[in-house]
């Protein structure tokens, strides 16, 4: 009687389980994939998959959609407006890669309004302690406004240093404002900014989002990285604040990263996204409306020709990712991939082995460590997929690249925060700058290939070579793409 009392209890448990987990799943709208991913763990996980689902399921709520949504689009100077309409010819000697470019700068301007500007350089940064060494000085220079975002603003000595730097300006009467993300910036109090506000700054959680443990999503995070200075001088890129991004952590080792310092008319599109963000995230009441710093006209610094675009969960465009497409489908001689995670979707996928198989010399460099295992077990699923093909993977080994870098042809390039995966496609606030610049790209493949020395070569053998445990792990690995 007993052994039937408690089949009993454990069919009602998985009845009312199946239950609950088709309404958790269908009352929200979500992509097919995402949605049979969901039912899988909250099936095969009664009870405890709802607390998965708690962390990484929940959408953020109509509210907060709104608020973003509502934002206005970016500005533009009277000179930048004109600057559109007559844009100069890219390559006049390749008219593919001419209509490559500007189809993409057609693409982004109708769906993230990114308007293009030409009056740029560049400068790129792979090591993290030149790069805030670099950004701490710029800081220091900035005569008007201070725009900080980043995912990871920690506690520890880099974060502090950076915080004094920004300290000392506000104390100048410099605008500085900070954008930080909670979750990831986890360890970080909010009193911990009390010194930048005492000296009349402003630090503030994105979206208003405090305390992790009453808002407890690891979803819909603000993943972007960007520094703004006096609408001229800004940062783009992957690497965050913090100690580990600099090498000091034991458990990554030396960090690699790519991050880019442009200087010119560009400034103006992180400066309006970040006062976006801003705007997005302080009370109704306090909006700020003047904080929109024009520099006056100067005289031509460069000729890079680039676009800031940004993506997020506010919209089902999913713009980063488009852009990743046009280039990969873009490519016919060579197409150079860094990204810590490689969890493409299908379409991603697709385009990427139609690269491949058309003769494309596709290069992709991922991490030989891993920092969240399902993530990483799924980027070796992925890998040998595009291995078999023929793609040449690269394993780095040299510490953890966190690199976000695609390049096609010597001649399109884009640098940001977007990996190459699920999260950065749908999930998270991502922002990337798309660089029309042989220069900059043929500097981006040198880069690679100088890493190509310190990353080993994993080919469709080695990864066959593999357990059979091993590759049970990366398939059901893969199983949660759509939710890693």
């Amino acid at each position: 009687m007993s052994w039937t009392l408690f089949y009993l209890v454990i069919f009602v448990i998985f009845t009312l389980n199946t239950i609950a987990a088709v309404f958790t799943v269908f009352r929200e709208r979500r992509d097919i994939a995402a949605t049979w991913a969901w039912l899988l763990v909250l099936n095969l996980l009664p009870i405890i998959g709802f607390l998965f689902y708690a962390f990484f399921g929940r959408k953020l709520t109509h509210s907060q959609l709104g608020k973003i949504q509502r934002q206005p689009n970016v500005e533009l100077t009277d000179a930048l407006a004109h600057q559109q309409a007559s844009l100069p010819p890219y390559s006049a000697d390749d008219t593919h890669q001419e209509s490559s470019v500007k189809n993409m700068i057609r693409l982004f301007q109708n769906v993230d309004n990114a308007f293009v500007t030409l009056n740029n350089q560049t400068e790129i940064f792979t090591d993290g302690t030149t790069l805030f060494n670099n950004m701490q000085q710029e800081i220091l220079n900035a005569q008007h406004v201070v725009y900080v975002e980043f995912y990871t603003f920690y506690n520890d000595q880099l974060g502090r240093e950076i915080l004094s730097t920004l300290v000392a300006k506000a104390q100048e009467g410099v605008t500085v404002r900070v954008l930080y993300d909670s979750w990831g910036s986890m360890g970080t109090k909010r009193e911990f900014f009390d010194p930048l506000r005492d000296a009349g700054g402003f630090a503030e959680p994105f979206l208003g989002i405090h305390s992790n443990w009453r808002d407890f999503r690891l979803n819909f995070r603000n993943h972007r990285k960007v520094v703004a200075i006096d609408g001229w001088t800004g940062y783009i890129g992957g690497f965050n604040i913090g100690d580990q991004y600099v090498g000091r952590s034991k458990k990554f080792g030396p960090w690699r990263d790519t991050h880019m310092k442009v200087t010119g008319d560009v400034a103006l599109a992180l400066q309006e996204h970040f006062i976006s963000d801003w705007n997005a995230t302080v009370p109704e009441n306090e909006l700020e409306r003047t904080l929109r710093h024009f520099p006056k006209a100067s005289d031509e610094i460069g000729k890079t020709m680039m676009q800031i675009v940004t993506s997020g969960p506010d919209s089902d465009i999913e713009q980063i990712k488009l852009g990743y497409l046009r280039m990969i489908n873009s490519a016919r001689k060579r197409l150079f991939i860094q990204s810590p995670y490689l969890i493409p979707d299908d379409s991603v996928l697709n385009a990427l082995r139609s690269a491949i198989l058309s003769g494309v010399d596709v290069r992709i460099m991922v991490p030989h460590m891993p920092d969240h295992p399902f993530v990483y077990r799924a980027t070796q699923y992925y890998a040998r997929l595009l291995a078999e093909d023929g793609a040449k993977i690269y394993f780095y080994q040299k510490g953890f690249i966190h690199s976000k870098v695609v390049m096609i042809d010597d001649a399109i390039s884009s640098v940001g925060s977007a990996n190459l995966d699920f999260r950065s496609f749908k999930l998270n606030f991502e922002e990337n700058a798309f660089i029309y610049d042989f220069k900059v790209a043929q500097k981006l493949r040198d880069i690679f290939r100088a890493d190509m020395a310190e990353s080993q070569l994993v080919t469709a053998e080695d990864f066959n070579k593999m357990s059979l445990w091993l590759r049970f792990k990366q398939a059901f690995s893969r199983l949660l793409s759509p939710i890693l």
